[in-house]
């Protein structure tokens, strides 16, 4: 017998998202049913599934995070906001909300649609990798920043082949066996970059990426000595912003900043 399924669709600078609550444990998703939701065409069409579970660790709740392959995800920084802001519905609470993710626990402060995430500390940052694809040699910088990121620097950022050259340093043996995300970042001006942001699990281009903008406001301050806090424009047409603290054993209080909107909320038979 087919049931009904209520959701609230969500939207963070362009990456949009599937919002369940399921703090009573009664829905029992698979990746099949998350890949039917993300459906742009038989479902309601996302790049990602959020799902509000209780907390284990003395977080206020728990969030799981489904790429639109169906398969879970470590973190995403703009679904992470749109978490926040819709626990922070669900709750009833009010400023802050703390939630557990697979890459640690997260604080987020909410102030009307804009939530500011303390991210979990960025790590396995690389620079300066050259990599051998089939036409061309790139050099990409790498960092984890919840889920891991490769960045590469580029002069001209419509024209950049994002399908192209981001599946192939997805896929790169130097990224395996579970491959990375991928940006193509330009440098607009001593405090500004603009990203665009090849998704694994999505497996295209998204017009925005929270942990991607956060890998690529770091590199760049790796690279340029830029300082805090680094603008980073989305193809979704927000502007995003990357605070930390450098220290000589890495970074700390990394927090992101940007919008979580709420697009409508609806029910679909599964």
């Amino acid at each position: 017998m087919r049931s009904m399924l209520k959701f609230t669709k969500m939207n963070g600078a362009g990456n949009d998202f599937v919002m369940l609550d399921n703090r009573d444990g009664s829905l029992q998703l698979d990746a099949k049913t998350i890949a039917h939701l993300c459906d742009r065409y038989r479902g309601v069409g996302a790049d990602g599934v959020l799902v509000v579970e209780p907390a284990s660790n003395g977080a206020d709740f728990r969030m799981r995070y489904y790429n639109a392959d169906g398969g879970e995800a470590e973190m995403c920084g703009n679904g992470a906001r749109c978490f926040a802001r819709f626990a922070n519905r669900l709750s009833g609470k009010q400023d802050k909300v703390s939630f557990e993710t697979l890459a640690g626990v997260i604080t987020a402060t909410c102030s009307g649609e804009l939530i500011c995430l303390a991210m979990s500390q960025p790590k396995d940052l690389q620079l300066n990798q050259k990599l051998d694809l089939k036409l061309e040699s790139l050099v990409v910088h790498s960092v984890n920043t919840g889920v891991p990121h490769a960045v590469t620097l580029v002069e001209d950022i419509e024209n950049v082949a994002v399908e192209r050259l981001g599946a192939a340093i997805r896929y790169h043996e130097h990224f395996a066996p579970r491959g990375t995300n991928v940006n193509f970042a330009k440098q607009i001006d001593a405090q500004n970059i603009a990203i665009r942001t090849y998704e694994r699990g999505v497996e295209d281009e998204t017009l925005a990426c929270g942990t991607g903008v956060v890998a690529s406001a770091l590199i760049f301050h790796e690279l340029t000595g830029a300082t805090a806090p680094i603008g980073v424009h989305v193809r979704g047409g927000d502007r995003l912003e990357v605070s930390f603290e450098k220290t000589a054993g890495g970074y700390k209080n990394v927090t992101l900043t940007g919008p979580a909107d709420f697009v409508f909320d609806g029910q679909i038979e599964l």
